[in-house]
């Protein structure tokens, strides 16, 4: 028998975020000073507590094997910060810790997605929610937003998009890559149409406490807690606790489809970290000084970030609810050229903008949304104010 790879792998493909950092990265090993705007993860330190914490953790023999769930003072931690935050009562049992958000969401594809099932994903989406769902051999089925809209899913779209085989809808609030959120009126919007259809609902709230402007940030847990027995949310410590590397995300949904997710966790990775686990503790039940200094500085970020944008030729810019990503249309670019070449479309922009201005973005099209790249303010001042000086230069040299 011929030694092949499964045939799963030829429905996916690698993310496109990395692939990028990775690019970005080889430049500099070449000694080339690029700028990288790519990548999603906070510049700031893990906050001493947590690291201390970790530290005390390796001294006092959190070093084996937990529940495959997590530890219990950790789940009851993250249970009584999901009810204080989002308004509505949590339970230990409806909480599962695995290795960050993605593993969450990994958990639950292969707990929840058969073969032909559908789910719905609205575009511009994260990478890897059509990603998971392919390797599963379920059907992504994606629905365009607007920018006019604010990238938020309607009512009347989710409506048309549901049939017989929809198992699924996936939410982002706010979103990874354009940084948009739903306020209350739009949840409820979209809570009166999933009440008609018996599907599972996934809301991803990793970015839930990075907003700003004094944005609302609302769970559709509490604007429909009739939907709770098919409602799924995703959060995790990296993003508001600086705690990427740690590895640490969780779910909270019915204590069955936990109970599964945890089944299937324990055939795969079993527990996360004991150490980080004690770490994600600190974090719920530490000071959260350090997390609201990184939240007034991100919000400074973003303006600089998108004023400056909107001011370049060729590119428009919405001022995003949340999260640490601007997500600039560069349909005005598209059609010029550069030393000879045509820039067709966000790839060649984005490949442009590395090659000629050393500053590393996503183009759109990994997210489901062509004509867009993705630019992380989660980076100085310092180096927005030199990216964005870098970028214009570029645009200058266009024809």
């Amino acid at each position: 028998m011929p030694r092949t790879l499964a045939s799963r792998l030829s429905a996916i493909k690698p993310s496109a975020t990395l692939a990028i950092s990775d690019r970005a990265a080889a430049l500099r090993a070449q000694g080339v000073d690029v700028i990288s705007f790519s990548l999603g993860e906070p510049d700031f330190p893990t906050p001493l507590n947590i690291r201390e914490a970790a530290k005390a953790a390796i001294d006092q023999g959190h070093t084996r094997y937990t529940r495959v769930r997590g530890v219990a003072p950790l789940l009851a931690a993250i249970a009584d910060d999901a009810s204080r935050r989002r308004g509505v009562p949590f339970s230990p049992a409806e909480v599962v810790v695995s290795v960050g958000a993605k593993h969450s969401l990994y958990n639950l594809a292969i707990a929840l997605l058969e073969r032909g099932d559908e789910v719905i994903i609205p575009a511009p989406y994260w990478v890897s929610y059509p990603e998971q769902t392919l390797l599963l051999g379920a059907v992504p089925k994606i629905v365009e937003t607007r920018e006019e809209d604010g990238f938020r899913l309607s009512p009347e779209a989710l409506e048309a998009a549901i049939g017989p085989k929809t198992k699924a809808v996936i939410l982002c609030t706010p979103s990874n890559p354009t940084g948009s959120a739903y306020d209350r009126a739009s949840l409820e919007a979209l809570a009166a149409v999933l009440r008609r259809h018996d599907v599972w609902v996934i809301v991803d709230e990793i970015y839930s406490q990075l907003v700003y402007d004094g944005f609302e940030q609302v769970s559709l847990a509490a604007v429909a807690p009739d939907l709770r027995d098919r409602l799924v949310i995703v959060d995790g410590a990296s993003k508001a606790y600086a705690m990427t590397g740690w590895r640490i995300g969780w779910m909270l949904g019915p204590p069955a489809l936990a109970d599964a997710c945890e089944m299937v966790q324990s055939q795969a990775t079993s527990n996360p970290s004991a150490i980080a686990q004690q770490a994600a503790l600190a974090a719920l039940k530490g000071d959260r000084a350090d997390m609201a200094a990184m939240v007034a500085e991100f919000a400074a970020r973003r303006r600089l970030m998108v004023e400056g944008l909107s001011a370049l030729p060729g590119i428009r810019c919405r001022m995003p609810e949340g999260a640490f990503y601007a997500f600039p249309s560069v349909h005005g670019l598209l059609g010029k050229k550069a030393g000879g070449h045509v820039l067709e479309d966000d790839l060649a922009v984005s490949a442009f903008l590395l090659e000629q201005a050393r500053c590393a973005v996503v183009p759109g099209t990994a997210f489901g949304a062509p004509g867009y790249v993705r630019l992380s303010y989660a980076t100085s001042q310092a180096q927005i104010r030199e990216g964005l000086s870098r970028i214009a230069a570029a645009i200058a040299t266009l024809t």
